[in-house]
């Protein structure tokens, strides 16, 4: 399956094809959005799976609210036709823990359909001259609470396992545990100076403006580090010795007694699948004990769109070949993570596997605007969190919507979060 919205982002497009664009977007998010709540149960639907989450169905309902705000009372200006949701449903509205008091599924699901045939019926005669990066951020901003709400289905039913106990101390060194050169499984990016970001309908404001950095040469890991790799780092006591860890990550580690990432696999399991539910903090410790660090977001970047040969930037990691099922694992149809390297289509011309889908990726960077920043639409989407206590993450995971896959695309969340389908790679260099 190939999906339109890569090449709608660049390509030059009249506005009788963006708005035919824009409504398959639309029908297919909704769908893919709808399909993750045919069994619900009245728990999965109203509780918090975890304290810093709000339940699945305010997430739905926030979607319809976020839709009807901007399109139908910001832009139609009409009234607000459910004003009784307004308290409820605004991202500012109630503390996460007051939002389980909810409607039943069918008024929201009523909500939800209600909302969008008012704002399908609007788009035949509104201005996309005007307004269309407003509705693109609107089918972004769906996707992205549609994968939180994957989260939250996910943390509903899963059941967790432990890992062999080991003992509190062990012998470490800066090495590899493992018989390894320090560049075995990574490949070599050039350094060089490198347009961060990016500047079409879609990006969002904290992917622009676009800016010049500079990165020196540096390997990168070829693909996500592997379950069979992290368990080297758990067997050889990795949980267990603070000088891997970053201060603030062993006093979290020591507070809540965590001794594996939060989707450890059980039974036997695919060891050449990424590691996934990892913290900031257990990357960063684990990329310490082999001797290594974790990418900024400027190295991720340069080794998901660097070309050697032509010595260009691209706007996807294999060239400029829309993006299509066979380049990875995202949209949430495989149900979970996938060996890495299974996709060679999606490989960047650096030499990674795996940059686009499977888990979201780590890097070393604070999330932070770029120069010349621009909040949209609203100051609290991005510009309230650059307050030095969130990391960047890169890539997209296993249940990402093509809609927010692209490498310029910066989410963020605290270095203590495990429940995201985040894992991670390491880098070497200066």
């Amino acid at each position: 399956m190939t999906f339109s919205s890569t090449p709608l982002a660049d390509a030059e497009l009249s506005l009788a094809e963006h708005r035919q664009h824009l409504q398959a977007d639309m029908h297919a998010c909704r769908n893919s959005t709808l399909r993750l709540i045919q069994d619900l149960t009245t728990d999965e639907w109203r509780r918090q799976a975890h304290h810093d989450f709000s339940p699945i169905g305010w997430h739905l309902g926030h979607i319809a609210f976020t839709e009807s705000l901007w399109l139908l009372e910001h832009l139609q200006r009409s009234p607000c036709a459910y004003p009784q949701y307004q308290k409820l449903f605004a991202a500012d509205g109630l503390p996460k823990a007051e939002r389980e008091n909810l409607p039943d599924l069918t008024t929201i699901l009523h909500f939800m359909a209600d909302i969008r045939d008012r704002a399908l019926a609007y788009l035949e005669t509104a201005p996309l001259d005007r307004q269309l990066r407003l509705w693109r951020w609107l089918l972004q901003h769906e996707s992205q609470h549609a994968e939180t709400a994957t989260y939250l289905l996910t943390m509903h039913r899963w059941s967790p396992t432990v890992a062999p106990s080991t003992p509190d101390v062990f012998d470490s060194s800066p090495l590899p545990p493992w018989g390894t050169t320090a560049t075995d499984g990574m490949v070599f990016v050039q350094g060089g100076n490198l347009q961060l970001g990016r500047q079409t309908i879609d990006a969002l404001d904290n992917e622009q403006p676009p800016y010049a950095v500079d990165v020196h040469d540096f390997w990168i890991d070829q693909t996500p580090v592997t379950v069979a790799e992290y368990a080297e780092f758990m067997a050889a006591g990795g949980y267990h010795n603070s000088q891997w860890w970053h201060p603030e990550g062993w006093l979290w580690r020591q507070r809540y007694k965590v001794t594996q990432p939060l989707y450890w696999p059980s039974g036997a399991p695919e060891v050449t699948s990424p590691v996934c539910g990892v913290s900031w903090y257990e990357a960063d410790a684990y990329a310490c004990f082999v001797g290594k660090r974790l990418p900024t977001e400027a190295e991720w970047e340069r080794a998901a769109r660097w070309h050697p040969k032509a010595q260009t930037m691209q706007s996807l990691p294999w060239g400029n070949e829309s993006l299509s099922d066979r380049h990875g694992n995202f949209g949430g149809g495989r149900g979970g993570v996938t060996p890495v390297g299974q996709y060679p289509a999606g490989r960047s011309a650096t030499g990674c596997d795996d940059l686009l889908g499977n888990v979201w990726e780590w890097t070393s960077t604070w999330f932070e605007g770029y120069p010349g920043f621009q909040a949209f639409p609203y100051k609290g989407y991005s510009q309230t969190y650059f307050d030095r206590a969130h990391r960047v993450l890169r890539g997209g995971s296993w249940a990402t919507r093509p809609w927010v896959l692209r490498p310029t695309f910066r989410n963020w969340y605290y270095p203590h979060v495990q429940q995201i389908f985040a894992g991670f790679r390491c880098v070497l260099g200066t």
